[in-house]
């Protein structure tokens, strides 16, 4: 199983992005594998906000009924993992763990549900957010359509 992480979905949704082939792609490959790829309530959180947001400020200026439209396309083809009743408290044990700061707190969330489900792996454009994550293992599209 692997987790797609916002950063893929947001181009794997749009046909514009420059990475959009390399991130649909990817996704195809692990599909074709065998493998199920999946997203969680984090993931689509994230993904509105930066869809919503404009241009200008780093987002993708995508109207409220287009994102909608493209996260039910989503929830359609990739399942969604429901978020463990303790996941406060799992949270919480990876941020002062790992001594994290800041907005990586979002992705500690994210890393909190992919343990609760023993998800591995993430596809994801940066991996290095989650490297010190010593469960998850993080890897690129790039490096799915090499393999």
């Amino acid at each position: 199983m692997y987790l797609m992480d916002t950063n893929v979905l947001l181009r794997w949704s749009d046909a514009d992005n420059p990475r959009h082939s390399e991130c649909v792609g990817a996704v195809n490959r692990l599909i074709e594998k065998g493998f199920q790829v999946c997203v969680c309530a984090q993931i689509l959180i994230e993904y509105w906000v930066t869809a919503t947001r404009p241009r200008e400020v780093n987002g993708f200026g995508i109207s409220v009924s287009t994102a909608e439209q493209n996260l039910s396309e989503t929830c359609r083809v990739f399942p969604c993992l429901s978020e463990p009743p303790d996941m406060a408290i799992r949270w919480r044990r990876l941020v002062v763990g790992h001594n994290v700061i800041g907005k990586q707190a979002h992705d500690a969330r994210i890393a909190a549900v992919m343990i609760a489900h023993d998800v591995e792996h993430l596809l994801t454009i940066n991996p290095g957010d989650f490297t010190r994550y010593q469960d998850i293992t993080p890897l690129t599209p790039s490096d799915v359509l090499a393999r």
